[in-house]
């Protein structure tokens, strides 16, 4: 599903150098759940950039869903993002005066679908996250859960082979944390892949493999046990 060998990226300055990732090496396959760790400057943020496209990197081979996208142009990275890959931010980045309908339907209407495809993508993917009947409300009148709630439901819209979740909790307490983890988690059950980056060490636990960001570079620990499981 995903594939990145000897991935590097270096950040530079007219005076400093910043070796982000060096050497990175990971493979991630279909239907996996994956809790990405690490120190603040690990290199974790600048690997779920890479691995969604949004930048590109210095030295490596990345594939992803059986292409090479190593050399892939400004077009090609576009429209792999738009057909493949869904993104969940900790910051929900949805527009204040849009209701969720609406909110959902931006990324749909970049990618041309019509209205009828449209509408049937809007109401399965809020009804997944147990929103439906909330469609008209605006953000601003839902709790910080159920807006993350409406970001995956956004995500889920364009039916990605795989989601990149960035600190999708971070925002939340640890009750609204543990309901958008299990909503995560029965996404996962379904078939698709799920890379998240965490620095909760419980959210991580709940994931099928975690993966540890340390300078640049990946150590692994396989086959996690679910918290609850491993504290019974």
């Amino acid at each position: 599903m995903l594939t990145m060998t000897d991935i590097k990226k270096v950040f530079r300055t007219d005076v400093v150098e910043t070796h982000a990732l060096r050497d990175f090496n990971l493979q991630v396959d279909e239907g996996e759940f994956v809790a990405v760790t690490g120190p603040s400057g690990s290199g974790k943020t600048t690997f779920l950039n890479i691995a969604g496209l949004l930048e590109t990197f210095d030295g490596g081979i990345y594939q992803l869903d059986g292409e090479d996208v190593s050399h892939f142009n400004d077009k090609q990275r576009s429209r792999m993002r738009n057909e493949k890959i869904g993104f969940i931010f900790q910051s929900f980045n949805l527009i204040p005066d849009l209701d969720l309908f609406d909110n959902v339907d931006v990324p749909l209407r970049y990618r041309g679908f019509n209205s009828a495809e449209r509408k049937r993508r809007i109401e399965q993917s809020l009804e997944t996250v147990g929103l439906a009947n909330r469609m008209k409300h605006l953000p601003a009148q839902l709790s910080g859960g159920q807006q993350q709630r409406v970001a995956i439901a956004r995500a889920l819209a364009g039916e990605p082979r795989f989601l990149l979740a960035d600190e999708p909790t971070g925002n939340l307490d640890s009750q609204m944390a543990t309901s958008v983890m299990e909503l995560l988690k029965s996404i996962n059950d379904t078939g698709t892949t799920i890379i998240m980056v965490t620095h909760d060490p419980q959210l991580a636990a709940e994931a099928k493999r975690n993966i540890q960001v340390r300078d640049g570079r990946v150590s692994e620990v396989d086959n996690v046990m679910p918290l609850k499981a491993a504290t019974a």
